[in-house]
């Protein structure tokens, strides 16, 4: 990828697709007595709900009277999952369900009313593996290795060597009789 990260088209990403208020209200249909109550908490939804794709995470708010709001890092994600129903293929929509390491069973966080699904899940894969974009613009893999983990690998590659030494000097000893006394 030689794209930069601000340029990214998922950062741009802030409102669901009109879509998914469609995909609401034949939901809120199901239940045709509940319709009224059930379209009305559907819109407050879908006119509140907001995401945010920053550098370091994922930020997804909605509701009116009660506000919920989500936040995960990149680095937290564990796992992405894309879900849709007939219903949601047919409107061209997909669930994008985030779990991290929360101890929860379900997602974390439910992306809902994208069509850019797959680029969607496509970025939170990069940027969960740590790829970070680089000063000349290009997406480099991010270090693996932190400040205070290299002077254990330095360590260990120090060992490393000297055993690797030691293996040599062993094998070039020439093989003397052995006895089998004890």
């Amino acid at each position: 990828m030689n794209a930069r990260l601000e340029d990214h088209p998922v950062l741009s990403l802030v409102r669901p697709h009109p879509s998914l208020w469609t995909y609401y209200l034949l939901r809120s249909l199901v239940i045709l007595p509940l319709f009224p109550v059930l379209a009305t908490v559907a819109w407050f939804r879908y006119h509140t709900m907001r995401y945010r794709f920053s550098a370091e995470g994922i930020s997804m708010s909605w509701g009116l009277l009660f506000r919920r709001e989500i936040i995960i890092q990149y680095s937290r994600i564990q796992d992405i999952h894309l879900h849709s129903n007939l219903v949601e293929r047919w409107l061209g929509l997909c669930r994008v369900q985030i779990q991290t390491a929360s101890g929860n069973s379900g997602a974390e966080m439910t992306l809902e009313g994208f069509r850019e699904f797959e680029l969607i899940r496509d970025f939170l894969y990069t940027r969960m593996r740590g790829v970070q974009s680089t000063s000349e613009g290009r997406i480099a893999s991010a270090p693996s290795i932190t400040a205070p983990e290299t002077g254990v690998v330095e360590a260990l590659k120090a060992v490393a060597h000297e055993v690797r030494e030691l293996r040599l000097a062993l094998a070039s000893r020439p093989h003397e009789g052995r006895s089998t006394d004890v």
